[in-house]
């Protein structure tokens, strides 16, 4: 068995630190490698043979555009292609556009508002149509219609004309410059036209059940509750996959899901990884490779802002206070993870190493309750203004880890009189409407905050990204401050990295002091696959742990 250490991400990378060159001193600079050949892997094979890949989520939403999780963005990097990828070490790589534009080449404007993108020749959909740039301009467009379900308006929503030059070509002005834009269109995945015919409403195409690509992997079925399958696509533009099919098999019992990896019924684990109790154990399992891996994801205890007793500060720090959150990490989850006290990856340029450290005291919980006017009730659990101090919480069914915190938790509360209960729902329940329209008082979620390493968070804090207001986002938390409203925008139009740190400084501070959710931990994932299975690729950048299926090879 090999135990593979990760590099951790380098925060000073042209990606997350760069030069002050023009407008793309933002993020832009992507290195060596940004020539017109996209991913240099070798000459193309004949894909053969087959992985099987478990996840603890089941992957529902396959239109990339629609609100979605985590889990769904695995299917969507096998099936479609951005413009260019983010790759692990925070450059960019081209995908469909012959190099990935930058002021240097030409590509945008020194200002950032003008945009130029040279398509690669020959690229088509799965069904043999071309790609054109008609396709590209469609996919932008949508994200700007107000009737669409977007996952994701910020950025686009700049956008005030675009042309299509050629076939291969198109241009677009934006209103203003939008220092995140690349790290977005780094994740924006480009989808057919055609595939939405004259009046067919986008949310409901039949295109969103049966997605149609331009990437390495082709839709072949899907078993609701039970598994995807996919197919190497033999037409892809670049070098194409060396396996032939891929299952990516969902088991929502993180205990039975690590028992099927071991005895080798799956060949990687993916979402979720192995859980810390068989961390020890797996590190000696014969013929497999496992490694612990830093992600973006920080693990919280989200709160549903517009729940009136959730939206008492006060109740809020009283609930932080009572959180033994060492105690958890230690006892709960082995020592892995890192405790943390913001939502931005401690391996950012951007995060604020200045705030308050979390301290576990009930008793303090207790007395700022009771200056808020929370006393006990006759039962023990306190009351304010007729309103028992009582809210529900959930995650997803069959996390066993999950599970044992919200039961530390609640005996925790308890005896500050606070009452939780506990009502966990399937994956597919629980982060579809429960989440994204916020139905929940509180949720324990992990969430990766960023996109790419662009510090940007607008799509959560942002008020016009709560979904359950008729914003586009996600704010699930429905937490709404004018100060971060300002500092957002004002960090998403500054130039400087430099410049652009005490802006997301502040609103990490404020974020901190205001508690929409409680921060517990950055995790360390631990990540399991067959040790023949060459090509996994941690990808601190992206929210997926299986993002370069195509890589994929069985040795």
């Amino acid at each position: 068995m090999k135990k593979t250490p990760l590099k951790p991400f380098d925060p000073k990378s042209p990606m997350t630190h760069p030069s002050r060159r023009g407008f793309l001193g933002m993020t832009m600079i992507a290195a060596a490698g940004l020539g017109l050949g996209g991913f240099p892997r070798g000459a193309k094979a004949q894909a053969s043979g087959q992985v099987i890949v478990g996840i603890s989520q089941e992957p529902t939403v396959f239109n990339p555009h629609l609100l979605h999780i985590e889990v769904d963005e695995g299917i969507h990097w096998a099936i479609f292609d951005p413009l260019f990828s983010v790759e692990p070490d925070g450059t960019f790589a081209p995908r469909l556009v012959t190099e990935v534009p930058t002021v240097e080449n030409g590509g945008v404007s020194a200002d950032g508002t003008e945009w130029r993108i040279r398509l690669k020749e020959g690229v088509t959909w799965h069904d043999g149509t071309p790609l054109t740039a008609e396709d590209v301009k469609f996919t932008l467009e949508l994200q700007k219609d107000e009737n669409f379900r977007a996952a994701r308006r910020t950025g686009h929503e700049l956008i005030e004309e675009i042309t299509v030059v050629s076939d291969t070509e198109l241009t677009w002005k934006m209103s203003s410059a939008f220092a995140p834009y690349m790290a977005i269109l780094s994740w924006t995945f480009i989808i057919p036209k055609h595939a939405f015919g004259e009046g067919v409403d986008p949310n409901e195409a039949p295109f969103n059940q049966s997605p149609i690509g331009t990437g390495p992997y082709k839709w072949d079925s899907r078993a609701p509750g039970d598994n995807i399958q996919l197919v190497a696509n033999p037409d892809y533009y670049g070098d194409g996959a060396s396996i032939e099919r891929v299952v990516v098999k969902y088991v929502p019992d993180l205990t039975v899901l690590y028992t099927q990896f071991r005895t080798g019924e799956i060949d990687v684990i993916a979402l979720q990884g192995i859980s810390p109790d068989h961390y020890a154990e797996a590190t000696a399992l014969p013929g497999k490779e496992v490694v612990l891996v830093p992600v973006g994801t920080v693990e919280t205890l989200s709160l549903n802002l517009a729940n009136p007793v959730l939206a008492d500060k006060a109740v809020r720090q009283a609930l932080y206070l009572g959180v033994d959150k060492q105690t958890v990490i230690d006892a709960l989850y082995y020592g892995l993870p890192t405790a943390t006290e913001t939502y931005m990856p401690q391996q950012s340029f951007y995060y604020d190493d200045t705030l308050p450290t979390h301290v576990y005291d009930p008793e303090e919980g207790k007395a700022i309750l009771e200056a808020a006017g929370w006393v006990p009730g006759s039962d023990g659990i306190r009351v304010k203004d007729g309103q028992r101090l009582s809210f529900v919480c959930s995650t997803t069914a069959g996390n066993h880890v999950r599970e044992q915190l919200q039961q530390f938790l609640q005996q925790s509360w308890l005896d500050m009189g606070i009452e939780m209960e506990i009502a966990n729902l399937p994956p597919a329940v629980m982060w579809s409407d429960h989440w994204m329209q916020s139905q929940f008082d509180m949720a324990v979620a992990g969430i990766i905050f960023l996109t790419g390493p662009d510090p940007d968070t607008t799509d959560y804090f942002h008020t016009n990204a709560i979904n359950a207001q008729g914003g586009a986002g996600q704010n699930t938390f429905q937490f709404s401050d004018p100060r971060v409203d300002e500092l957002l925008i004002e960090g998403a139009t500054t130039v400087s990295p430099e410049a652009r740190k005490p802006i997301y400084a502040e609103i990490q501070q404020t974020i901190r002091e205001e508690l929409p959710f409680l921060p517990l931990f950055q995790r360390n994932e631990v990540r399991g696959h067959a040790e023949a299975l060459q090509g996994y690729e941690p990808n601190i950048n992206v929210r997926i742990t299986f993002w370069n299926m195509q890589d994929w090879s069985w040795a």
